[in-house]
């Protein structure tokens, strides 16, 4: 699927030369800052406005962009584990609250009958 520049706004072209440099900074090891974010821009010859490396630069500083993308599938899939797990438990403690009440209401019926049924 080939996606064509033509089609990409300005803004689109500017973050993308920034997506680009910063994985060309992490796949060589180097820490992200906004300065080797621009260097390497101007040296594409692609012209971004001077905040997006900047913000670039305060995203993914203290990330390490390498690992991020290696387990980028891993994480959603772990952090939706513990919900599910806590819904399970839950439904374990609702459970156990409605057989408590029906239990009290079974006893509290037996408790209130005395044997006696006027319409036996």
């Amino acid at each position: 699927m080939a996606t064509h520049d033509h089609h990409k706004t300005e803004q689109e072209k500017e973050e993308l030369a920034c997506v680009y440099a910063a994985l060309i900074l992490a796949d060589e090891g180097i820490k992200i800052d906004a300065d080797k974010l621009q260097h390497i821009t101007k040296a594409a010859n692609v012209r971004v406005a001077p905040f997006w490396p900047a913000v670039f630069a305060r995203t993914l500083g203290n990330i390490d962009v390498t690992d991020l993308i290696m387990h980028a599938g891993a994480a959603p899939a772990a952090a939706a584990a513990a919900p599910a797990e806590e819904k399970k438990e839950e439904k374990k403690e609702e459970k156990k609250e409605e057989k408590k009440e029906e239990k009290k209401e079974e006893e509290e019926e037996e408790e209130g009958d005395f044997g006696l049924d006027l319409f036996a």
